[in-house]
C-alpha cells in the first residue's frame, strides 16, 4: 500500500467541558474514497475542521503525505492541497461565478490589473470539467442551490487539491448531476486524489466508497470495507473496492455502529387504512411556476409520496398549495369544498402546513430562540390580545421538545446551536402548532443523520396514524419507496403517474425519466 496522503493518530479536542473528539484515528490513501459516517454530534464536523486547520487539536498527531504537521492553519492546509466542499455553499451572492472562483484561486496581492478574459476562461474551463452548464458571468444569487454547489466543486478542483473533503455533496443535486459528480470522483480517484466523503445516504456510500469509518460520541467505533450483504446495492449499483481491510460492514451493521442500537426498520409500515379525501386537485396549474394540469387526491391518514427528478415541478406545486405562487387554473378542494388559496394565510386558515426544503433559509430562523421559532406561525391563535405571553410560548415549546424528542438546552437556546436533525424537528413543530389537517413536507430528512431520519420517519407515521394527511416530497428514492402509501410521479410540471405503495425503484425511475406508467 502507498504512503497515506493523510494520517491522524489519537486526535482529541474539547470545547470547555465538552469533549468533541476523544482519541480519533483516521487515514486516507491516494486514489481512495474514504466515507466518514456518524450521527449529527458524533464529531465529524470537528474532525473536518481540524483537518482543514480551522481548529487545533488538543492532542494527537497529524501527518500529510508522510510529514508531521505541527500547526495546521487554513492557509497551510490550502498550501498542502487540502480542500473542503461544504454542504452549504460559502459563495459571495452578489459577485459573478468567475469572481467567486478568482477569490478562491488567485493570490492576494496589491494593486494590479485584472485579466478579465483569462479569469472568465479559467472559470468556464472548471465549470465544464464538473459538467455545469453555467455562464461564468452569472451572478451567484441567481443560481439554484445545486448550481452553487457545482461552483464550489469547481473551485476545489481549480485549487489542485490532493485531499478533497466532500460534505453531503449530492444533497441538493439532480440525479443527472449526482451521476456526473460520481463519475468525476472516479476520475479524481484515478489521478491519485484522496477523497473524504461525508453523506447520510447509505446507498450512495455503498456505491462509491472504498472504506468507511464510523464516529460515535467523538470516538472511532469502526473502520472497514463495505459488504454486499443487506446493503442497498440493488439500487445503487455494484462497487469495486481498491483498498483492503480485515473488516467489512453491511448496511444494518453501519446503522448499528452509528446509533448504538439496532434499527430493525428504517421505514415504519403504515398502520391504518386511509380515510376520507382531504385534498383533491383538479387540473391545477400556474403559468409562472411551469406547473400545469395536476390532478390527484390525498386522504386522511395517508402518506402520499411526491416523486420525480429535480425540476419536475414538485416544490413548485407545494408552493401553489401553500399560496406562495397561487394557481391560475384548475380547482382545489379541501374536504369536498372548492376553495381558492391566494396566500399562506389562506392556506393556514384552511388547515394546510408547509415545511420547505431549505430549512436554513425558510424553515428556521437561526438567530432566534427556539421558542420564538416554534410559535412564529401561531401568533394569532396564541396571542389574540396582541401581547406576547412568554409563559404560553414556553409551555408550547416545552411540549414539542418532549413530543418530538428534541435535544436542546431549553426553549431559549438559539436555533443555530441545534444539530440539523433537531433544526428540522423545530421547523416541523412550528407547523404542527398550527394544528393542520394537511401537512406538506419538502425533503423532510435532507442532510440529517440516520438516527434523526429514523425518528422523523416514525413521527410522520405517527401523524398519519392520528389522521393527518401527509404529502411528502423527496429526492431520496428509498425514502419514497419505504414511506409512501401511494406515489405520485411528476415530470415537466405535471403528474405522469400514480403508483401504489410497494412499487419497485425501477418503476418509479422509468416513469420519472419518461417511460410509460399507469396513471390511476
Amino acid at each position: 500500500m502507498n504512503e497515506p496522503l493523510l494520517e491522524l493518530h489519537e486526535v482529541t479536542k474539547s470545547f470547555g467541558a465538552v469533549r468533541a473528539l476523544g482519541g480519533v484515528s483516521f487515514d486516507l490513501q491516494p486514489g481512495e474514497v474514504h466515507a466518514l459516517l456518524g450521527e449529527n454530534g458524533a464529531g465529524k464536523s470537528t474532525l473536518i475542521k481540524i483537518i482543514t486547520g480551522a481548529h487545533r487539536p488538543d492532542r494527537g498527531i497529524i501527518r500529510v503525505q508522510g510529514e508531521t504537521v505541527r500547526s495546521l492553519t487554513p492557509t497551510s492546509a490550502h498550501q498542502l492541497g487540502i480542500a473542503c466542499i461544504y454542504q452549504q455553499p460559502a459563495l459571495f451572492p452578489d459577485l459573478s461565478v468567475a469572481e467567486n472562483v478568482a477569490l478562491r484561486l488567485e493570490p492576494a496581492t496589491g494593486l494590479r490589473r485584472i485579466g478579465w478574459k483569462a479569469r472568465h476562461a479559467r472559470a468556464t474551463q472548471l465549470l465544464k470539467r464538473v459538467g455545469a452548464r453555467l455562464s461564468s458571468e452569472t451572478i451567484v444569487r441567481e443560481l439554484s442551490m445545486p448550481e452553487q454547489q457545482l461552483v464550489e466543486i469547481a473551485c476545489a478542483l481549480g485549487a489542485a487539491a490532493r485531499i478533497l473533503i466532500m460534505d453531503e455533496p449530492t444533497s441538493s443535486l439532480t440525479h443527472e448531476e449526482q451521476d456526473r459528480l460520481l463519475r468525476l470522483i472516479d476520475d479524481l480517484r484515478k489521478q491519485g486524489v484522496g477523497i473524504i466523503y461525508i453523506s447520510h445516504r447509505l446507498e450512495e456510500i455503498f456505491r462509491i466508497a472504498d472504506r468507511v469509518t464510523v464516529l460515535r460520541d467523538g470516538a472511532t467505533v469502526g473502520t472497514g470495507l463495505l459488504s454486499g450483504g443487506e446493503s442497498w446495492e440493488s439500487i445503487a449499483g455494484e462497487k469495486e473496492s481498491g483498498a483492503s481491510h480485515a473488516r467489512s460492514f453491511t448496511q444494518p451493521q453501519l446503522i448499528h455502529l452509528m446509533v448504538g442500537r439496532e434499527v430493525s426498520q428504517i421505514y415504519p409500515p403504515s398502520e391504518r387504512e386511509p380515510g376520507e379525501v382531504m385534498l383533491a386537485l383538479r387540473g391545477i396549474g400556474c403559468a409562472a411556476s411551469g406547473v400545469h394540469d395536476v390532478s390527484f387526491e390525498l386522504r386522511a391518514g395517508e402518506v402520499l409520496g411526491l416523486s420525480g427528478m429535480v425540476g419536475a415541478g414538485r416544490t413548485e406545486l407545494a408552493r401553489i398549495l401553500f399560496g406562495l405562487t397561487p394557481a391560475d387554473s384548475g380547482e382545489i378542494l379541501i374536504e369536498g369544498q372548492s376553495i381558492r388559496i391566494t396566500s399562506p394565510r389562506d392556506a393556514i386558515a384552511r388547515g394546510i402546513a408547509y415545511l420547505p426544503e431549505d430549512r436554513r433559509r425558510h424553515g428556521i430562523i437561526l438567530d432566534l430562540p427556539i421558542a420564538a421559532n416554534v410559535s412564529l406561525a401561531s401568533h394569532r391563535h396564541l396571542f389574540p390580545g396582541t401581547w406576547l405571553r412568554e409563559g404560553v410560548e414556553r409551555r408550547l415549546t416545552e411540549s414539542y421538545l418532549m413530543e418530538l424528542s428534541i435535544k436542546v438546552a431549553g426553549p431559549h437556546a438559539l436555533g443555530h446551536t441545534l444539530s440539523g436533525g433537531n433544526q428540522q424537528k423545530i421547523a416541523l413543530a412550528r407547523w404542527l402548532a398550527t394544528e393542520p389537517k394537511i401537512l406538506i413536507l419538502d425533503e423532510p430528512t435532507q442532510g440529517v443523520d440516520v438516527g434523526a431520519k429514523v425518528e422523523i420517519h416514525g413521527l410522520i407515521r405517527r401523524l398519519a396514524r392520528q389522521g393527518m394527511a401527509v404529502l411528502m416530497i423527496s429526492s431520496d428514492l428509498p425514502e419514497v419507496l419505504g414511506m409512501s402509501d401511494r406515489i405520485v410521479v411528476m415530470r415537466s410540471g405535471t403528474v405522469v403517474s400514480v403508483l401504489p405503495g410497494g412499487s419497485e425503484a425501477s418503476e418509479v425511475m422509468t416513469v420519472a425519466l419518461g417511460g410509460k406508467g399507469e396513471l390511476t
